[in-house]
């Protein structure tokens, strides 16, 4: 009986991550998550949020900012979650520094220019799941869909029971990988996007 109640409390008090949206609402995303077959072709790493200039930019997760600065002439901010996620915003111009502490929902940053890609003034959200390599230098080890972090992707559901051989090749599985080991809590099972 002990070991039972021992069990419940751990399932209550486990730790879990609150995600949040990088803007403000309204929320409208401009362009979605495409990621590419493979790692050197191009694709769309992230989704595009609309935004207006100098627009708040919040941290989507409580986390560790690993990077605030500039790369290619564009401000970008990233932060490294529990479980391995890093988020990224771009353009942003910072307002907090790398090793700093963030809550979810705190203020990053604000919109800084457009980026080129965009047709009007947007946040570029990225996901990644982090893995460090040897000698302690790190790489993003997959690209993952950003609107899994506050249920906003666009899915469908598929049977419990799949006969097809192969199974769908979007992501979906690793974001869900990549959430649960977070902490975070994702009600839906077996989602694809479309």
């Amino acid at each position: 009986m002990h070991g039972i109640l021992t069990a419940a409390l751990l399932l209550v008090t486990a730790p879990t991550t609150t995600w949040l949206w990088p803007l403000p609402a309204p929320h409208q995303v401009l362009a979605g998550f495409a990621p590419p077959a493979h790692d050197w072709l191009p694709g769309h790493r992230g989704v595009d949020l609309a935004a207006r200039p100098g627009e708040t930019v919040l941290a989507a997760g409580a986390g560790r900012v690993s990077y605030a600065g500039r790369i290619a002439g564009v401000g970008v901010v990233a932060v490294r979650h529990a479980g391995g996620l890093e988020t990224t915003y771009e353009p942003v111009d910072a307002s907090v520094h790398v090793g700093q502490a963030v809550i979810a929902g705190q203020r990053i940053g604000a919109i800084a220019g457009r980026l080129a890609h965009c047709r009007q003034t947007c946040l570029h959200w990225g996901l990644r799941k982090w893995a460090l390599k040897e000698w302690g230098r790190g790489r993003g080890d997959a690209y993952l869909d950003p609107l899994a972090l506050v249920g906003a992707e666009r899915v469908r559901l598929l049977p419990l029971l799949s006969h097809s051989p192969d199974p769908p090749v979007d992501g979906s599985a690793a974001v869900a990988a990549a959430l649960a080991s977070s902490g975070a809590v994702l009600a839906r099972r077996r989602l694809v996007r479309r």
